[in-house]
């Protein structure tokens, strides 16, 4: 064991916060149970509860190295510690005279760069000498309970009863660094969270140029990768490939986390399904550009690693100075897909989504947008409002088009002034005709990007992200405002604030249109130009915190050309996200499906739109495009005044509906019974905690001639409970899991639906 490590086992129950260095150790009285267990000879830490273990421990010269993640144990006898084998072009720490020993193969929890190891960095740093070779060895440790902020970044929270966190402290003697890895594992959930911090302790600037949020080694090569994949309109695509050796990435370099990969894997036994076998989920809490690393060496051990996407990315550290990652959430399963899931979800809405709307149900809303683009007036949206009113929906949201002037989306964003033209009574008229009918007002933004006519870019055309000199690219007639200059957070806080005060506003829809190219600040040196793009992501954070601290009665609504920016580190503020643009029902059966394995039911915006649908031109029955959007938080975007008599009726009672059945959606326990993705069908389910309700959904997406019958079993149900089913029959739960129903629709056609209500019976 290494010398400076005092060689006692820790009791259990004993502090809140402990402090080891040195053999001194530092403790105050706590009477909650141990989460995290630490042993001697060797020293080895065991994060562990009734559900996942990880286990750390310290290698010979100090390396701390990885022992086991997975299904929970309740002792460890340090039977991972890796075993000492002669591997040939391997090389060792020059201190060790065998050759059994090299960091070439060893599992470690953070590898360093330069050195023995030549499989994918965890840190690079280039010092002033030009050397960019760093090797961490094992220093001390904190222990406390809860979980501590990251500063400047959205991360997951805890009371000091419901976590515990461990921090490790590395140390790079020679390049006099110092690097804290940060553990936390929740009481009652298979999760463990992780992030780093880097600090300098020299008296020059060094640039850091990688610092991944966490990094995994395993042995185990039997895993398939999950991930989820898109583009703009068909976002979150689940795919899954079998592991080969060498490096995958998943990443994104566009400033967001964007459709086409969102920041989440998994690594997934090749056997499992929804609801058997081993899963292991990762996902970012950061809204920029991220990277996945999956590796297979020679020897079929596996690396993972998420983090801050490296490319074009520096960062200086003067002396004193620490720069910390995002955090990342490691979910465990052994249970399949849907288990990791539900994992996720509550984790999400217990412990990240910080809106006091969290666990509140979300109000059928109806957006303008599809009824009438850009040409509206007073009248003409007080006509939708009050068809809206009749219908039962509950909010009217004004999008785009209300400023400036904005009659097409090649002008003026950054003004956030009314139009007087289109509004010349300004917007409080309309948000008091919906509060007079006990309606909420919501109205569309896109802060963070600027037209080129706009009176905001003829007064700054210096806060556009651009390369002085240089041919710049344009999307949408509209450029990037670099939110990481203080000044433009201060000016988009105030005219947000003045309009959030004066139109009375409920809700914000916060969208986003653009992703970042030349992404450059002409207030920053040469050398600083790799900060830019997560300084801006830190700008953007630092503008909600204030903007939802400020107004906390305001629900906002994430989006990014839909689906865009749909990550863990946007909920920590907006809960929820529109989840597409593509409001198709049937295209959505797959984005929904896909959006679900992570993020919860209420973070999902869903709404009914016309047909045929906008951006598919498919006919869909009314019916099933309500089902669809009744998975998550329903909307409509349509005009309620051009729907014909019996599609108003039909409208009326899908909101009846929804409003019985919305807790039970948005927050019940979600159970994905077919998958769009192998089959022409879908279904899903809600189950209430108590298991006294349930809401079943089932799709036919497309039909054949003499079709076979298909069989639909329900899960998460009580075996020994009778259920009612829609008021005709009942049957038991273990009926309705093992036997299974019939799940036949109204026509049994095409697009087709039909939803089962199951409800506790004596």
């Amino acid at each position: 064991m290494p010398k400076s490590i005092s060689a006692q086992v820790l009791p259990a129950c004993l502090r809140s916060v402990l402090i080891i260095r040195g053999g001194i150790s530092m403790t105050k009285p706590s009477a909650k149970s141990e989460l995290i267990e630490v042993s001697s000879n060797p020293l080895t830490f065991h994060l562990h509860n009734s559900q996942v273990s990880y286990v750390l421990g310290v290698e010979d010269e100090n390396i701390l190295a990885h022992h086991y993640y997975g299904k929970a144990v309740d002792h460890y006898s340090n039977l991972r510690r890796y075993p000492r084998l002669m591997r040939h072009f391997a090389p060792s720490p020059e201190d060790i005279e065998t050759r059994d020993f090299s960091l070439s193969t060893l599992p470690q929890e953070f590898p360093g760069a330069g050195g023995a190891d030549y499989r994918e960095p965890g840190i690079v740093v280039q010092f002033p000498n030009g050397s960019r070779t760093v090797n961490f060895t094992y220093d001390s440790y904190t222990i406390s309970d809860g979980k501590p902020q990251l500063a400047g970044l959205p991360a997951t929270f805890a009371q000091e009863y419901e976590a515990q966190t461990l921090t490790v402290k590395l140390v790079e003697s020679d390049a006099q660094l110092e690097l804290y890895l940060s553990y936390t594992i929740f009481r009652d959930l298979p999760v463990i969270t992780r992030s780093t911090r880097v600090k300098n302790l020299g008296q020059q600037p060094v640039q850091v140029q990688r610092l991944v949020s966490f990094s995994l080694d395993s042995p185990d090569n039997e895993l398939n990768l999950l991930q989820l994949n898109g583009r703009y309109a068909q976002e979150r695509n689940v795919t899954i490939e079998p592991l080969n050796t060498g490096i995958k990435i998943l990443d994104s370099k566009r400033g967001a986390s964007g459709h086409t990969q969102n920041p989440f894997c998994a690594l997934i036994d090749p056997h499992a399904t929804e609801f058997s076998g081993e899963v292991f989920g990762f996902c970012l809490v950061y809204s920029g550009s991220h990277k996945s690393i999956i590796q297979m060496d020679g020897y079929n051990q596996v690396r993972i690693q998420m983090g801050i996407n490296d490319q074009n990315f520096e960062w200086w550290l003067e002396p004193q100075k620490s720069f910390q990652s995002p955090e990342a959430v490691l979910v465990h399963s052994e249970q399949g897909l849907n288990s990791m899931s539900q994992s996720f979800h509550e984790l999400f809405l217990n412990h990240l989504m910080k809106s006091k709307y969290s666990h509140q149900t979300r109000p059928i809303l109806l957006n303008n947008w599809e009824a009438t683009y850009f040409n509206f007036d007073e009248k003409k949206l007080q006509d939708i409002i009050a068809s809206s009113h009749d219908l039962g929906i509950e909010m009217f949201v004004l999008d785009d088009g209300w400023f400036g002037e904005r009659d097409a989306p090649n002008s003026s964003l950054g003004d956030w002034v009314v139009d007087r033209k289109k509004l010349p009574n300004g917007l409080k008229p309309l948000s008091d005709y919906c509060h007079n009918l006990d309606m909420k007002f919501g109205l569309w933004f896109e802060p963070e990007m600027i037209s080129v006519k706009s009176k905001l870019y003829q007064n700054h055309p210096d806060w556009v992200l651009e390369v002085p000199g240089q041919r710049r690219s344009i999307d949408r007639s509209q450029f990037v405002l670099n939110l990481g200059r203080a000044e433009v957070r201060d000016y988009l806080l105030e005219r947000m604030s003045y309009i959030i005060e004066h139109a009375d506003l409920d809700y914000i829809k916060w969208d986003m249109n653009r992703n970042m190219t030349e992404v450059y600040d002409a207030k920053l040196s040469a050398s600083e130009q790799g900060e830019v793009s997560h300084r801006y992501i830190l700008g953007l954070y630092d503008l909600l915190e204030r903007l939802t601290d400020k107004y906390p009665d305001i629900l906002f609504e994430s989006c990014s050309g839909g689906g865009g920016r749909y990550d863990a580190g946007m909920l920590y503020y907006m809960p929820q996200t529109w989840t597409s643009d593509n409001t198709d029902a049937i295209a959505r059966l797959k984005i929904q499906y896909g959006t679900s394995l992570v993020y919860p039911v209420v973070s999902m915006g869903a709404h009914v739109s016309a047909v045929p649908n906008e951006q598919t031109g498919r006919m869909t029955p009314l019916r099933t495009r309500g089902l669809v959007a009744s998975s998550g938080d329903l909307g409509y975007e349509l005009n309620p005044l051009n729907l014909l008599e019996n599609e108003r009726q039909e409208v009326k009672l899908q909101v009846k509906w929804y409003k019985a059945h919305r807790r039970l959606i948005q927050f019940g326990k979600l159970y994905r019974l077919q998958n769009p993705f192998e089959t022409t069908r879908a279904a899903w389910m809600f189950v209430s905690d108590d298991k006294k309700e349930a809401v079943a959904m089932y799709f036919n997406i497309f039909s054949e001639a003499s079709s076979p019958l298909h069989m639909l079993n329900f899960v998460g149900l009580d075996p020994s409970q009778k259920y009612s089913i829609n008021g005709k029959y009942t049957a038991y739960g273990s009926e309705l899991m093992q036997i299974g129903i019939y799940p036949l629709t109204q026509n049994d056609g095409d697009f087709d639906s039909a939803v089962f209500e199951l409800k506790a019976v004596e």
